[in-house]
């Protein structure tokens, strides 16, 4: 009997350790930070994203206490959109998070987070135009006069079926390339969000001088940008905390706040209060989206 007592010892003390391994796991779990790792992109003269990843951040902070710490990282190789969306698409891709314009395909390929991170800013749109035009511009009264012109638009991009349900002609070019197609007369206007347009305009104007943007429309149609993670169990989770960070957000007026600070400059400069305003209708817009939440969105002086 002597003998057996440390066996019996050592069976006992595996067995603690074996209960207590579990609870080692399930505690380091819940502690262990959540990865959220975000593309790098390609256009080296747009920085637009910055402000998505700040609401981003500040979503993942506003969840802590519900969801735990987390660490953000940004993919170190720079990706063009395609890329970027491709990277998501991949079971074992190096990002789990993407933020852009929603269009049908993009909902059904990934799982969108239904509040807009810009509170619908995309869906405001000026122009770029040869300054040789303004006057053509300045008469533009409605959609049907804005139909004599021809607008240019990226590839693929959400905006082009909208323009063409509207009875505008739209042609498509990569984005490096359209400021140049602009120029040489391949379209009339390049319709391009309000906190765009400025932006692109100073970057761009050293090569293009004969370029301006055009001050008396606003183009407006439902075009929401949204965070969107992968469709599996992971992007699930991270798409509850993500909700509920922005949810907090929109409650305590962080993303009001963080709006007008980022945002506020630029509508000021594009004068939207001194605009003539075109609504157009998205055909393809998902019945999810929550135009029903004012709050989710910013109206222009000139829309109320």
């Amino acid at each position: 009997m002597a003998s057996s007592f440390p066996t019996r010892r050592r069976f006992l003390q595996g067995s603690v350790s074996g209960c207590l391994l579990p609870l080692l796991g399930s505690a380091h779990a819940r502690t262990a930070p959540q990865l959220v790792v975000y593309p790098r992109h390609i256009d080296t003269l747009d920085n637009r994203y910055d402000y998505d990843w700040l609401i981003l951040r500040t979503a993942l902070e506003k969840s802590a206490a519900a969801f735990g710490p987390f660490e953000m990282r940004q993919l170190g190789e720079a990706m063009s959109p395609p890329r970027v969306a491709q990277e998501l698409t991949l079971p074992q891709g190096r990002i789990n998070v993407l933020a852009r314009a929603t269009s049908p395909a993009v909902e059904q390929q990934f799982l969108p987070i239904r509040i807009p991170i810009d509170k619908g800013l995309l869906g405001l749109r000026v122009f770029l135009v040869r300054a040789a035009d303004l006057p053509r511009f300045a008469a533009i009264r409605s959609v049907p006069d804005l139909r004599a012109m021809r607008a240019g638009q990226g590839k693929d991009w959400a905006d082009v079926a909208i323009l063409r349900a509207a009875g505008i002609e739209v042609i498509e070019g990569t984005y490096e390339r359209l400021y140049s197609m602009l120029m040489a007369g391949r379209f009339d206007f390049y319709s391009r969000g309000v906190d765009e347009a400025p932006r692109e305009l100073r970057e761009a104007g050293a090569l293009y001088p004969g370029m301006a943007l055009e001050p008396s429309l606003l183009l407006e149609y439902p075009l929401p940008r949204y965070l969107f993670v992968r469709r599996d169990a992971e992007g699930e989770r991270l798409a509850r905390r993500i909700t509920a960070g922005l949810e907090s957000m929109v409650q305590d007026g962080t993303l009001n706040a963080l709006f007008r600070k980022h945002k506020g400059p630029v509508i000021e400069r594009c004068g939207l209060d001194k605009r003539r305003v075109l609504s157009l209708r998205h055909p393809g817009i998902s019945p999810e989206t929550p135009l029903n939440r004012p709050e989710l969105w910013y109206r222009p002086p000139a829309a109320k």
